[in-house]
């Protein structure tokens, strides 16, 4: 790709989302809220290379309205969406779901291959070591390296009484 088409062409897949966005606009004229790199990057080399080298024949633009004359449009403007109620607000107060676990700002501590592991129980799951995780079982892989059952790595099943 020595020409300079196609060196711009190659210069797109270099660029950052912002950069493309900002390319997009000096190609087309207009904005785009669109993000997808991919797409920003295919959309605006069709664009240089329709630019330097021709657009759609006159053929092809008028079978393109043949077939959008012929589709389904829709002939009535969108409803308003309804008035649906907001769902209430969480109360963070409340107990963990699972009896098993602690009450909400409890830590639990296990000690693995000579280190503490401090773990402290959140309303929307565990932090251990400023990370946040979502389940006792992704703590315990992050200080494994293996996967545990996190109920059983800390050792919060329920004893079975007999």
């Amino acid at each position: 790709m020595s020409n300079p088409i196609g060196r711009e062409l190659a210069a797109l897949r270099r660029m950052k989302v912002s950069e493309l966005q900002t390319k997009y606009a000096e190609v087309f004229g207009e904005s785009t809220t669109g993000r997808n790199k991919v797409w920003l990057q295919k959309r605006i080399a069709w664009r240089i290379q329709a630019n330097a080298y021709g657009g759609l024949s006159d053929r092809a633009i008028q079978r393109a309205g043949e077939l959008a004359n012929e589709s389904d449009l829709r002939v009535t403007a969108p409803r308003e969406p309804s008035s649906v109620p907001l769902p209430p607000p969480i109360n963070r107060d409340l107990p963990p779901k699972d009896e098993r676990l602690p009450p909400v700002g409890d830590c639990l501590v296990r000690f693995y291959k000579g280190r503490e592991c401090v773990v402290t129980v959140m309303p929307e799951g565990f932090d251990f070591e400023g990370e946040r995780y979502k389940t006792l079982s992704a703590v315990a892989k992050a200080i494994t390296g293996q996967h545990w059952n996190g109920f059983r790595f800390f050792q919060l099943n329920k004893q079975e009484s007999a």
